[in-house]
């Protein structure tokens, strides 16, 4: 699930939530906001049972993004706005903020 929430400065706070699993390895959203690094932006686990990151961007930019497990599994998120081809040649999720 992606969150989507506009500050009064036209900001657009955009927040990456998956579901927390006990015992699983942690998870991490990598994208074009933080040059895709590995461990960059962690998912924290949240009292409601899930598991959260947030990242600030400007209204109308297109992030692209995809989740990585501690364990180097890749995935995309359901509620992205599209999919597109990455440099990896993999379908990256993308969100329009």
């Amino acid at each position: 699930m992606i969150k989507r929430e506009t500050a009064k400065d036209g900001s657009v706070k955009l927040t990456f939530v998956q579901q927390y699993e006990e015992g699983k390895p942690a998870v991490f959203v990598l994208g074009d906001f933080n040059n895709w690094e590995p461990t960059a932006t962690k998912l924290i686990k949240r009292a409601n049972g899930t598991a959260s990151a947030s990242i600030t961007v400007s209204a109308g930019q297109k992030v692209r993004f995809r989740y990585r497990n501690a364990d180097g599994l890749w995935f995309n998120d359901e509620a992205a706005d599209a999919y597109e081809a990455g440099d990896a040649g993999e379908q990256d999720s993308v969100v329009v903020a």
